[in-house]
């Protein structure tokens, strides 16, 4: 009697088991005809980076102990530059005065050129400060409580400029002659990667070079119209992230079609930066690149011919670790300033001769504020100890950009 039940139990979940491997099996089939094939953009985004602790958190399986690895530490160097030269610099910042007049005090640029605030990422023997992610973040965070139009200009050259390109994937020369000089400010970078349609999404870009030989001398004709790009107007070298094709087969195999960057030198003739947009009214320098018909020689491609093509992979190897550095960094500052500010002013004002501080619904809000800063500090250490374990979160990197983002909105 019970082999009997046990075979007719283990016949029905056979036939549920087939069931579900039909159902499902003409839903996927389904689903491959109706979906968009995946892009090779697409493919490589998927790719790019590393995984660490997430793989379990994706696979349901998480566990707290594979956290223990991670740790965000400063160097006795980098506290001390957090603790002198960057406390020298937000004494030199009037938020409201930098406001009015749109721009940083001249002698808050010199400032940030002389002490090195545009090399903190470079290694110390091309000229940089040689610094970790963790400390980049830190000073970051610290410099955007003074004044956010300051942070953004240190920022960017860190993390989202040419100099970490350059030294993933520049060539020897390339890294000789620029790194040095984008160290000690002597050349301050942009990147051109947006346009009026297009933004991170670098794939649908309508910009485009064309391979060509022009006087016995391989290059590329390009066109671009780059907008909202941060340090333009006073950028003296663009990175340029264009669409390239090669009609006439002349890179013969050395680099292919396909996204590609390229370093071009301010003055560069066709070049054109400006004018400055006004954006929110914040005070960082921010505009327009653009260019027609520009030859640009192929050995101004960041990595040389060899690297002409993988503009994709290359962005989202270096440009999602500086968003998951940079970002997280303006936003945690962002609520640092909102729980002083508002926490102190509950506490001096008053309603029925009480503070507000002591009404229960404002209480409410204020843990909410702490919260969301608790959370964002949480994530932005994790985020710098996984770059500091030399892992690339790729995936990551672009959840704590959304999660900041939103937070702070």
């Amino acid at each position: 009697m019970q082999r009997g039940t046990v075979s007719a139990i283990r016949a029905v979940g056979g036939l549920k088991l087939v069931q579900k491997r039909t159902v499902f099996g003409l839903a996927y089939n389904l689903a491959k005809k109706v979906v968009p094939r995946v892009s090779d953009t697409e493919q490589a985004a998927l790719e790019c980076g590393t995984v660490g602790f997430d793989r379990e958190l994706f696979s349901g399986k998480t566990s707290l102990s594979s956290l223990g690895k991670y740790r965000a530490v400063l160097t006795a160097k980098e506290q001390a530059f957090l603790g002198n030269e960057v406390e020298q610099l937000c004494e030199m910042l009037d938020d409201y005065q930098i406001g009015i007049d749109q721009d940083l005090p001249p002698e808050a640029w010199k400032f940030l050129k002389e002490k090195k605030f545009f090399g903190m990422m470079i290694p110390e023997d091309q000229g940089g400060l040689g610094f970790s992610a963790h400390a980049h973040s830190m000073v970051d965070a610290k410099v955007n409580t003074r004044s956010p139009a300051a942070g953004v200009c240190v920022a960017v050259p860190n993390s989202l400029g040419p100099g970490e390109l350059l030294m993933s994937y520049g060539t020897e020369e390339q890294k000789k002659y620029w790194l040095p000089r984008l160290a000690d400010g002597r050349e301050v970078p942009c990147f051109g990667l947006t346009g009026p349609s297009s933004g991170s999404d670098a794939a649908s870009m309508p910009d485009h070079g064309e391979v060509v030989m022009r006087d016995g001398k391989l290059g590329i004709v390009a066109s671009f119209n780059k907008r909202y790009i941060t340090l333009a107007p006073i950028a003296s070298v663009v990175g340029l992230a264009f669409k390239l094709s090669d009609p006439n087969g002349l890179l013969k195999g050395n680099g292919k079609e396909g996204i590609t960057l390229a370093l071009i030198p301010k003055g560069h003739p066709g070049l054109e930066t400006g004018p400055r947009h006004d954006v929110l009214s914040i005070a960082f320098m921010n505009g327009t690149v653009k260019g027609k018909d520009v030859f640009i020689p192929i050995d101004y491609l960041i990595g040389g011919q060899k690297q002409a093509g993988f503009g994709w992979n290359m962005l989202m190897e270096c440009l999602s670790e500086g968003r998951g550095i940079s970002l997280p960094a303006s936003a945690v500052s962002a609520g640092q300033i909102a729980c002083v500010g508002v926490g102190a002013y509950a506490r001096v004002r008053k309603q029925f001769k009480v503070p507000i501080a002591e009404l229960e619904g404002v209480q409410e809000k204020l843990a909410d504020i702490a919260r969301e800063t608790y959370t964002m500090t949480a994530g932005q250490y994790l985020m710098n100890a996984m770059l500091l374990n030399h892992e690339k979160p790729s995936v990551l990197s672009a959840v704590m950009k959304q999660l900041c983002i939103l937070t702070v909105a």
